[in-house]
């Protein structure tokens, strides 16, 4: 057979023994991996494990695959390393985002900022998880069009690079909830205490349920982070503004839950205070007055002019 490759194709006999070694080795080093994705499949459903499995065994092979033709093709490990040297090289002049790329995803898999199913935010693109490939991640958008931290159902493909360059914020990395707050504006003519006894009840009532499960991953989270919190429980702040008395809700709640916990306490804000005649949500308004009718006499300059002002 080798004479028969030589005389009719021209391959000398070691040319043949590489050809034949590549043609072997990358088979069996696919099917092994196939191999072991199904014994994997068979040991366990979920789709995380499964799907970090997969990704992890191609990387794997590939980089095997590379090693095992660089040994087949180069005689000695100087040229080989000569080799990798000059295309090296090249690669970080010619190919520079690229390599920022590779370079990203290599701190995205060692120092784990996100992983599958979190949810983040990096420049101006904000949503979940859903890929991590060697020159990218993808995020499934979140915001935009759509009000509150909700999906648009988009997929954006953000390149590796942009973790080494741009901020990123991490909404269930290392502690699971965040704070969240409802701003709610009564009159100076209501009774605000009541109110503010009132929403404190309304914000206890709906998020209280969260603060045991938060204390947990609180202590979770000192392993890694100096995060400290002195109370995680709910509470009503006041304020006086211009408009009214501002009394704000503070509570901790889970990322993708964030408007459906705003929705059932606005709701049950509405249905409270209508039951109670002396708290008024303030708003902007106009009013006219006359001098005259409020008990203001007219200055001597005025005369008998009768007129009104306006204010707001």
């Amino acid at each position: 057979m080798r004479e028969f490759l030589y005389d009719t194709l021209g391959l000398s006999t070691v040319l043949q023994i590489k050809i034949f070694l590549t043609v072997v080795v990358l088979p069996i080093l696919w099917l092994i991996r196939i191999v072991v994705l199904r014994i994997v499949w068979k040991r366990t459903s979920d789709v995380n494990i499964r799907y970090m499995w997969q990704k992890g065994s191609t990387y794997f092979t590939v980089v095997l695959s590379l090693i095992a033709i660089s040994v087949i093709w180069f005689e000695v490990f100087g040229s080989l390393a000569t080799f990798f040297g000059l295309v090296s090289a090249g690669l970080a002049i010619a190919l520079k985002d690229i390599v920022a790329n590779v370079a990203g995803w290599l701190f995205i898999i060692s120092r784990r900022p996100f992983t599958l199913g979190d949810r983040i935010e990096i420049g101006t693109f904000r949503g979940d998880v859903v890929d991590i490939r060697i020159f990218m991640f993808t995020l499934l958008e979140i915001g935009n069009w759509v009000d509150a931290d909700q999906s648009t159902g988009r997929l954006i493909h953000v390149p590796n690079g942009m973790v080494l360059q741009t901020p990123l914020v991490n909404f269930t990395g290392a502690f699971k909830f965040i704070w969240e707050e409802i701003p709610v504006l009564i009159t100076f003519e209501s009774n605000w205490k009541k109110a503010k006894q009132l929403l404190k009840t309304i914000v206890e009532r709906h998020t209280l349920d969260v603060v045991d499960e938060a204390r947990k991953w609180l202590v979770e989270s000192a392993k890694r982070y100096l995060i400290r919190y002195k109370t995680l429980t709910p509470t009503v702040y006041t304020k006086v503004v211009e408009s009214g008395v501002l009394l704000t809700l503070r509570y901790l709640v889970e990322p993708r839950r964030r408007r459906g916990i705003a929705e059932k306490i606005w709701e049950d804000i509405l249905n409270t205070f209508e039951q109670h005649p002396d708290i008024d949500f303030a708003y902007p308004t106009i009013r006219y007055f006359d001098h005259t009718r409020e008990g203001k006499a007219l200055d001597e300059k005025e005369g008998n002019e009768k007129g009104s002002s306006l204010t707001s």
